[in-house]
C-alpha cells in the first residue's frame, strides 16, 4: 500500500507539472499538487 501512494503522489506531481507548464486548467492543476502533497505526508507519517 505504501508504494501506491508514492506512485500515485508521483503520477499527480507530474500531471501538475505538465499542466503548470504547457496550458491553463485553472483550479484544477493546484488540487492535483495538494492531493500529491497530501499523499506523500500520509506515506511518510504510516513510515514512522
Amino acid at each position: 500500500m505504501r508504494s501506491l501512494l508514492y506512485i500515485i503522489a508521483v503520477i499527480l506531481i507530474i500531471g501538475w507539472a505538465f499542466g503548470f507548464f504547457f496550458y491553463s486548467a485553472g483550479g484544477l492543476i493546484h488540487v492535483l499538487l495538494v492531493i500529491a502533497i497530501i499523499a506523500i505526508i500520509l506515506a511518510v507519517i504510516r513510515n514512522a
